[in-house]
Parts: C-alpha cells; sequence; structure tokens
C-alpha cells in the first residue's frame, strides 16, 4: 500500500502590528484553500502565525495580553479550522498559549482533516533573555514571554488519512538542537513539522550574521537532521520586513536523504508542496540509522547530565 501523503508549507509574509486579526486570517485560509487546491491534505503554517512575532518588543499589560489565546480553537481563528474541516485538509500551526492557569508558552498544534486536534507542543528552546538589551532597536524576549515547554518531545501517530504517518513538532530554535529531533525520532517520527520567525540578522546584537547566512544555517540544520533521523522535515517561515524587522524565508520541505525537495522562492505568502513517500524513511532507519543495531547510549550520559562545557585539564 502506498504511504504517499502531499504535504504544503505554507510560509507566509510578514504580519504587521497595524494587521487585523481577520486580515492575517484570510490570508492564512487562501494559503490553506491554495494547497487543497494542489491536492494537499496537510498545510504547515510558521511559528507565531496569527500575530506579528512581538518578542521583539517590550510589552506588558493589554498591550502583551493581546498577543496570546486562551484556547485553541476560539472565535478569532474558527473560520481557519472551519474552512479546512470543509476542504478535509489538516494543518500544523504554532500560536502564543496562555493556559488557564496564566503560563505562557511558545506552542504549536497539529489539526487533522477532520477538525480534532492530533497533538501539541510548547517550544523548549527558548532563544534570547529575558531582560532588554541596552540601546538594541530590536529585542529578543522569548525567555520573558515564554515558559520552557513542559510537553516534552512527544511524537503522534496519525490515521488512515495520512498513512498512519508518526509525526513531530518543533518550533523554530528547537530545529537547530539535534537532541529534540532524536527525541523524536526515537519514537519513529516521519514526518517532522516546524515553523519559525527567524531574524534576518544576528538577534543577539553584532554584525556577522547576514539574512543569507541565517538563511543557509536554517536549511542545513533541517536538511541535516531529516537525514541523520531519516524523516521528511517540513519548515516553513514568516518572513520579510515585518514591522521594520527583517525575517527570513527559505522555506523548504526535506526527503530522509537531507535533500530540498520544494523550497520557497519569495519573502511573501507562498505555497510549495511535496508529495512525501513515508517508506523513504526506511533506508535510513533499517541501515545507517539503525538505532537498535548501532547506537550505544551507556556513552552519551554527557548529552543529557551537562548543560554547560566543562573542558579537559590542561596537561601538565
Amino acid at each position: 500500500m502506498s504511504r504517499v501523503i502531499r504535504v504544503a508549507a505554507a510560509q507566509m509574509g510578514p504580519n504587521q502590528k497595524s494587521s487585523s486579526r481577520s486580515e492575517i486570517l484570510q490570508r492564512m485560509i487562501a494559503l490553506l484553500e491554495e494547497g487543497a487546491r494542489q491536492g494537499a491534505t496537510l498545510v504547515v503554517f510558521p511559528e507565531l502565525a496569527f500575530t506579528t512575532f512581538f518578542p521583539r518588543w517590550l510589552l506588558d499589560g493589554e498591550d502583551l495580553d493581546s498577543y496570546f489565546e486562551t484556547a485553541m480553537p476560539n472565535p478569532d481563528v474558527q473560520p481557519l479550522f472551519d474552512r479546512a474541516a470543509e476542504l478535509k485538509v489538516g494543518f500544523y500551526v504554532g500560536y502564543g498559549e496562555r493556559t488557564p492557569e496564566g503560563q505562557n508558552f511558545n506552542t504549536a498544534i497539529l489539526v487533522a482533516p477532520d477538525g480534532q486536534i492530533v497533538g501539541k507542543y510548547r517550544k523548549i528552546h527558548l532563544p534570547g533573555s529575558v531582560e532588554p538589551r541596552a540601546g538594541a532597536v530590536y529585542q529578543q524576549l522569548e525567555k520573558r514571554y515564554f515558559e520552557y515547554g513542559d510537553l516534552g518531545f512527544p511524537a503522534f501517530r496519525t490515521g488512515a488519512e495520512w498513512k498512519d504517518a508518526i509525526v513531530g513538532m518543533l518550533i523554530c530554535n528547537d530545529r537547530r538542537w539535534p537532541e529534540a529531533w532524536r527525541s523524536l525520532a526515537l519514537q519513529g517520527m516521519e514526518l517532522l513539522c516546524v515553523g519559525y520567525n527567524s531574524a534576518a540578522y544576528d538577534p543577539n546584537g553584532g554584525d556577522r550574521e547576514s539574512a543569507e547566512l541565517r538563511t543557509f544555517h536554517a536549511q542545513l540544520v533541517v536538511q541535516a537532521n531529516a537525514y541523520m533521523n531519516a524523516c521528511w522535515a517540513v519548515a516553513v517561515a514568516k518572513a520579510g520586513n515585518e514591522d521594520g524587522s527583517g525575517l527570513i524565508g527559505g522555506s523548504c520541505i526535506v526527503d530522509p536523504n537531507g535533500l530540498i525537495v520544494a523550497q520557497a522562492r519569495t519573502l511573501d505568502d507562498e505555497i510549495i508542496t511535496a508529495d512525501c513517500d513515508l517508506d523513504l524513511c526506511l533506508q535510513g532507519k533499517t541501515k545507517m540509522f539503525n538505532f537498535e543495531a548501532h547506537r550505544r547510549p551507556e556513552w552519551y550520559s554527557r548529552i543529557t547530565g551537562q548543560v554547560g562545557v566543562k573542558e579537559p585539564e590542561k596537561v601538565a
């Protein structure tokens, strides 16, 4: 039986502070419809897709509260869920989550074609700082506004509409940490969805990271980790000039050999699609990256037992 599913990466151009929720949602629905028109049954949206990337500013009170969703779905985003269900298309989407207990997370959900939420992931590798950097035009304050994800790295077994695929989710900076991918791959992950809002400059200060270099790095980590974990990967940006701050594009779909099979060419709203044959994962999973045959976890304790670098002692 064929295990091919058509997946669409729904890159989004910038969401300005002045953009209304309904404007943004209509753009997302248009992307969803285009993905469905091209035959996709899974559409992957970016991180924090419903808003501008608000951690670049120092905010509090109602200004900050407006960027969080207290339920998912909710009346503001219900039209996206309704249209997806009509089209029988599922999706991944990132958003700012506020729990009933008042906790804030950078979150993504996976929604099946029947409209049911298959799973939820909360971003673990938060970049930036708690306090603003003096003199910086734009900040990176994710550590201030979000708590570290508390759900671990769960993989989810989907249904027949997605060929029973085992799907994992990450968000933005998570994609740079190989431990995250491997944790999912050890659950048999066949398809990884990751949305991002990555600055087109060094968000922590300095002038050594151009938009071109950051785009190269964004694709490099997806290609390398897709290969090393024998999975498909769909990495999707929010891109362009957002409130005067550049965001890279480079959205791509990568196969289990690490090859880019589809790539966005703009910094605007754009759909790219690929037919993802899940059985292509078997080459890596049963040979080079056959974990049961080749992993040696007894030597990996340093990875989980240590945070900072501990250099070896100097030889006398």
